[in-house]
């Protein structure tokens, strides 16, 4: 992380010429996703790497500074989303709102128990998602904005954050030097481009935890009794990777069965993982699952009333369903 950030300053400030600069751009994305996994690690484990000291940990390496995304929010995020694995109506992951849904039963107006809101699904909504199987991919470019956002509201305005000061210090040191690195390229052009390379080189992180989830199995309501090993599996897609891919997506893309499984010491932990053996795809084939099942949703979007109510049209339900949408799509 250290030389990615080293490697951009120079860019930047010893170097003239656009291609350096967007690459510097470049750069600072893959120290964005590199300090993401970081603080991933740091929010499931303790991870030593500031001498030791936690709070460094916290507010340098694992995320505040370096990304201007809040740990204590990513936690909460992370913690919930553990706790309801696939849960339309409480996993924060699965409610983007009005820009995606994959499921029809979104179209509800259904109430999010992590934002305390109403996801409507009125005539914007119903307009975004329609497309959403092609607006997925340009979205998660600028996606990390929405992070940003999310985390400067939680260190403000939530009522209850973990050490609040050294989060604040942290999120507002990342709005110090990112944009003091960004007014020393020449023109607005150039700035333009480096903040758009490092957005979309961030989008590998963004576009991951997509794929591990969105065509997966999801549910409505928290996990019952029992059941939530099993929610946490079946609602978790295994991504097969060449070793070389793990650099770019902390490891984590097979995390059920592969890290979870194989390095099991129980036995029964080995067969608790077994359910989701059969839930396994290749990179690419994690990618057209998604792209099919934001699709799928697309589809049923168009054919639904704003008001959560099941579409009426059944010529328009009976053509998604088998006849020329699919043959056109192929």
């Amino acid at each position: 992380m250290a030389a990615l950030f080293c490697a951009a300053l120079y860019c930047v400030l010893a170097c003239a010429g656009a291609w350096p600069h967007l690459l510097a751009g470049g750069l600072i994305g893959f120290v964005w996703i590199q300090s993401g996994w970081m603080g991933h690690d740091s929010g499931h484990h303790r991870i030593i790497a500031c001498g030791g000291h936690p709070a460094l940990d916290r507010a340098v390496i694992s995320g505040n500074c370096l990304t201007g995304l809040s740990i204590a929010w990513w936690k909460r995020v992370r913690r919930t989303h553990h706790i309801a694995c696939n849960s339309l109506d409480h996993d924060p992951d699965l409610q983007h709102m009005p820009l995606f849904a994959v499921s029809a039963r979104l179209f509800g107006n259904m109430w999010s128990h992590f934002y305390r809101r109403t996801m409507a699904f009125d005539a914007a909504s119903k307009i975004l998602v329609s497309y959403q199987h092609w607006t997925f991919y340009p979205v998660m470019c600028v996606a990390r904005i929405n992070l940003l956002v999310q985390s400067a509201l939680f260190v403000l305005l939530q009522r209850k954050v973990p050490q609040r000061p050294l989060e604040v210090a942290g999120v507002a040191a990342f709005w110090v030097w990112y944009p003091i690195l960004v007014s020393c390229l020449p023109n607005w052009w150039e700035r333009v481009a480096f903040v758009l390379s490092s957005f979309a080189v961030a989008d590998i992180q963004h576009v991951q935890f997509c794929l591990n989830h969105f065509s997966s199995e999801v549910y409505v309501g928290p996990p019952k009794g029992n059941d939530w090993f099993e929610k946490q599996t079946v609602g978790t897609l295994n991504i097969l990777c060449s070793p070389w891919m793990d650099w770019f997506h902390g490891g984590i893309l097979s995390t059920t069965y592969s890290l979870a499984c194989q390095g099991a010491t129980s036995e029964r932990l080995r067969l608790w993982c077994a359910i989701s053996a059969t839930s396994i795809a290749s990179f690419w084939d994690a990618n057209v699952l998604t792209w099919k099942t934001l699709r799928a949703a697309a589809l049923q979007a168009r054919g639904t009333s704003t008001t959560g109510a099941e579409p009426k049209n059944l010529v328009w339900e009976a053509v998604n369903a088998h006849g020329v949408v699919e043959c056109f799509s192929l």
